[in-house]
């Protein structure tokens, strides 16, 4: 199937009147939980973020420590999450504080039931590695994570596959650091 392009897009919707855009748009809203997303954030502001943030953080506590059974670690579905309520609200702090919720649940998974394997650790240094990126452009976000990023650091002592040394590394590496 052949996708629409924008320009047409517009062209398209520019020719309907408004009762049949309407339509379209609630049918739209219906069949779609993004769009359902996208709509609450525009229409309800900040308490429709907080709710989705809310959402995040517990799909993602999901993946490592539910509330019944054990985790099942699918880290593709705590990282789409995060993806997702990045596109939708376009919150950099509070992706950030997700992106880090990451890899503090992962880093207390592996203090927990031990090692996992490497790709394991590779997500979330990466992921690590974005929220210190993320804080090296701005020092009130770094000092509003100052305390968790150096715990996850300290948590993640004595894990194998090089974890500790890597995520001291990318710590290490900020530069706000030398400024205290």
């Amino acid at each position: 199937m052949k996708k629409l392009k924008l320009s047409d897009l517009k062209k398209r919707l520019g020719e309907l009147d408004k009762k049949e855009l309407i339509n379209m748009i609630t049918e739209i809203h219906k069949n779609n939980k993004a769009v359902q997303d996208y709509f609450a954030v525009k229409f309800s502001g900040e308490s429709a973020v907080a709710d989705l943030f809310g959402q995040a953080q517990k799909e993602i506590q999901n993946e490592f420590f539910p509330d019944r059974g054990h985790g099942k670690l699918r880290l593709s579905v705590a990282k789409k999450a995060i993806s997702d309520f990045k596109k939708v609200t376009g919150d950099e702090v509070r992706t950030a504080d997700l992106m880090l919720f990451y890899v503090e649940l992962g880093t207390k998974f592996t203090a927990t039931y031990g090692d996992i394997d490497m790709p394991f650790y590779n997500s979330m240094l990466s992921m690590y590695e974005k929220v210190v990126d993320s804080c090296e452009k701005d020092h009130a976000l770094y000092k509003s994570f100052e305390n968790r990023l150096y715990e996850v650091v300290d948590m993640s002592e004595g894990i194998g596959w090089g974890y500790h040394d890597e995520l001291c590394d990318l710590y290490y590496s900020l530069s706000w650091l030398g400024d205290e």
